[in-house]
């Protein structure tokens, strides 16, 4: 019980959960509502996602990059401002100064 609490494997299992279940309402928030607008604004008729340019036999399926790249922004954007907005850059820092306050003292 102890190497649960010295090494947060409560915490990593929880943050593991919780991250799966964030994928999925920005996976939604991208497909549902995201796309359709970007869809409108290139003027692409049906999925644009499944948009691409064929050079000689291959086809770079462009559409695809793009969304799967604004996917990563907007899960990117959703851990940072989250981290900061919780302040849980700032819980991980004070134990090292505790730390650091009992040597000294």
């Amino acid at each position: 019980m102890e190497f649960v609490r010295q090494k947060g494997v409560v915490g990593l299992a929880v943050g593991f959960i919780l991250g799966g279940a964030v994928s999925k309402v920005v996976a939604a928030l991208v497909n549902d509502i995201l796309n359709p607008l970007l869809g409108l604004l290139l003027g692409a008729i049906g999925n644009w996602r499944e948009s691409y340019i064929s050079i000689g036999s291959a086809n770079i399926l462009w559409g695809d990059f793009l969304a799967t790249l604004i996917d990563f922004l907007v899960v990117a954007l959703v851990v940072y401002y989250g981290v900061t907005w919780l302040r849980l850059d700032k819980l991980e820092k004070q134990p090292e100064e505790k730390k650091e306050e009992k040597k000294k003292g």
